[in-house]
């Protein structure tokens, strides 16, 4: 059974100094058992559930915007890292599969889905039942939306109306989340919540060191991640509130690709895996207890 609350998520783990980019298109290839995956054992029933063009190629290709740091980012040289990216590739461990990452812009990632570019979508995206009518979500994850203000300057997400606030472009904080609050504010005839949307989070949240916005509105263990970052620059507005699960985004004309992908997932939980790599990184209170496809009711 999920989770139907979100634990406050505990103060992430240390990782190696990175110097953190704006999104570029690039591929790179990550060897299937590197980070987290080391240890993988291939589980034979999960890849048997593999689609053929898959098994041939012998490679999973995820569409992924590496600068949601802790979930995925660059590290000095360019190469997606992240607590998502040790998952992922643990995950094709277990299929018997290398793990090839382009990375893109959030909001052309699911189009790049739907089109064929990708296999699968990485980048922390909310199960919702909209996005559901375009791809197919495997859920692996859950997380609430939190926001974050520079140092001394506390803004209540309940009560913010005439705030700017920073948002990355496509995410639910930008299309729904952020929206909803605005219009609440008009409603009541107060001043709207203005949305500055960028299309990466290190530039929303940039915005706000910088004094462009008065918040930014993240997923927690993002947001909590950047405060951390920040050396004292922001901190934490408000504990995490709308609780979503994550999924992996994947073609609904992809035949049997899901299912291994669960069976796959559900391995690592199984054998320890999966809560190894979410305790390395910080963020296991954002743990589910069962991989589903599709989990999402709103």
């Amino acid at each position: 059974m999920k989770r139907t609350a979100l634990l406050p998520f505990v103060a992430l783990a240390a990782v190696t100094a990175l110097t953190l980019s704006g999104c570029v298109n690039n591929e790179t290839d990550t060897p299937a058992a590197s980070g987290g995956a080391s240890d993988v054992k291939k589980d034979e029933a999960a890849a048997k559930l593999l689609p053929a063009d898959i098994v041939e190629s012998g490679t999973l290709t995820l569409g992924t915007d590496a600068t949601y740091a802790p979930n995925e980012f660059k590290d000095a040289d360019g190469n997606p890292i992240g607590w998502e990216i040790e998952l992922a590739d643990a995950m094709a461990g277990k299929l018997g599969l290398k793990t090839k990452y382009q990375v893109a812009k959030f909001d052309n990632i699911i189009p790049g889905i739907t089109g064929g570019k990708y296999d699968v979508g990485l980048s922390s995206f909310f199960d919702t039942q909209e996005r559901q009518k375009q791809v197919d979500m495997i859920d692996y994850y859950q997380a609430g939306i939190q926001w974050a203000t520079p140092a001394g300057k506390t803004v209540d997400p309940d009560n913010a109306c005439g705030i700017t606030l920073a948002v990355q472009n496509g995410t639910t904080e930008a299309l729904d989340d952020g929206p909803a609050k605005s219009k609440a504010c008009t409603d009541a005839g107060k001043a709207e919540i203005k949305l500055l949307g960028y299309d990466t989070q290190d530039d929303a949240t940039a915005a706000v060191t910088l004094g462009r916005a008065d918040a930014l509105s993240a997923d927690s263990p993002v947001t909590l991640y950047a405060v951390k970052q920040s050396k004292g620059k922001l901190e934490v507005s408000g504990d995490p509130y709308s609780v979503f699960l994550y999924g992996m985004p994947i073609a609904k004309d992809r035949g049997t690709l899901g299912q291994a992908l669960q069976a796959a997932l559900q391995s690592l939980q199984d054998d320890g895996t999966y809560a190894k790599i979410l305790k390395k990184w910080g963020v296991e209170d954002g743990a589910i207890d069962k991989i589903d496809i599709n989990g999402a009711t709103s």
